[in-house]
């Protein structure tokens, strides 16, 4: 299994940090059930209070700057297939596939790991509405901007292995989320003018995902989708953003 997303890499490496957000909000889920975003914290060795991955001193950008700085243009879907982007490799030649190792480093409850990486068991919660998952069956891996999403916003231009490695990144953790197929699904190749998560609690840690996935890959933005985002985030003033470019 890759250990990618466990230790410190020199590898750039994308943190969207959530330090508060909408701390009121209520939860498809029984109140005695951890947050998604506080789930994630605890299951990669972090406090409750940071976003998966966040430095314990917390800094970067806030919401509102981050998103000032993606490059604006228009999206161009002139020529996209999915097959464009290869995903699910297994890049470290563990037999798990990127698919798997995202399920091993965000599972709650980690699961028994068979032969070529086979998973039985386990916990997921999916942060996007707030669902405890059970079956690894029944989540999708979501890429935080969609493949088509970010063919549109600049990707079109990339070679093959940039967009291979776009597909399966590991390095920044929360580029790849695990969430039930339902929202994967209902998602699909949207950006936050036309879909955010169903959970409440889910909005703040969702733009902060989605901009710092954009900054890290150098992609943009059309008026609209720019327009959603500074929307949907006002009430997201304390909601920091750090990332590193891809290389």
């Amino acid at each position: 299994m890759s250990v990618r997303r466990f230790l410190p890499i020199a590898a750039a490496v994308l943190v969207a940090s959530l330090t508060a957000c909408n701390p009121s909000a209520a939860k498809d889920e029984s109140d005695s059930k951890p947050s998604a975003a506080e789930s994630a914290s605890t299951s990669a060795g972090a406090s409750p209070s940071a976003a998966q991955g966040a430095p314990a001193d917390g800094g970067g950008l806030s919401l509102a700057e981050a998103i000032a700085k993606i490059p604006a243009a228009d999206e161009v879907r002139d020529g996209y297939k999915r097959d464009s982007f290869k995903h699910w490799i297994d890049e470290d030649h563990d037999s798990c596939s990127t698919r798997n190792e995202v399920l091993i480093a965000e599972a709650v409850k980690k699961p028994e790991q068979g032969a070529r990486c086979a998973l039985t068991g386990g916990e997921w919660l999916s942060y996007y509405d707030e669902v405890t998952v059970t079956d690894a069956k029944k989540l999708d891996i979501d890429h935080m901007v969609p493949l088509a999403e970010a063919w549109d916003s600049g990707a079109s231009a990339w070679d093959a292995d940039r967009r291979m490695r776009y597909a399966n990144d590991l390095d920044a953790e929360r580029s790849l989320v695990a969430v039930t197929a339902k929202t994967n699904r209902s998602k699909a190749d949207k950006d936050p003018a036309e879909w955010m998560p169903p959970a409440k609690s889910a909005k703040c840690t969702y733009l902060a995902d989605w901009t710092a996935t954009k900054l890290r890959w150098k992609l943009t933005a059309d008026d609209k989708e720019r327009a959603a985002l500074e929307e949907l985030s006002a009430d997201c003033s304390d909601t920091v953003v750090k990332y590193e470019v891809a290389p």
